[in-house]
């Protein structure tokens, strides 16, 4: 994966909450630090984004993206 992104942290996934639309993803990235993110439901599914999975939470200017390998 090449991204424009410069702040690419590599975590796993310790928890995905589903609201009616939008998830919120929690990636443990280390050190007790876990980084929120809220993504499509739809985001979700097309990543296949599952609790214990390694993903990175990508920062650019005020968003946080998820990525996968």
């Amino acid at each position: 994966m090449q991204i424009s992104a410069r702040n690419a942290l590599k975590g796993k996934i310790v928890k995905v909450t589903r609201g009616a639309t939008t998830a919120h993803v929690q990636i443990d990235i280390g050190n007790g630090t876990v980084i929120t993110s809220a993504i499509t439901n739809d985001a979700v599914d097309t990543l296949g984004l599952t609790e214990g999975r390694d993903a990175y939470a990508v920062i650019k200017a005020t968003d946080v993206m998820v990525g996968i390998d």
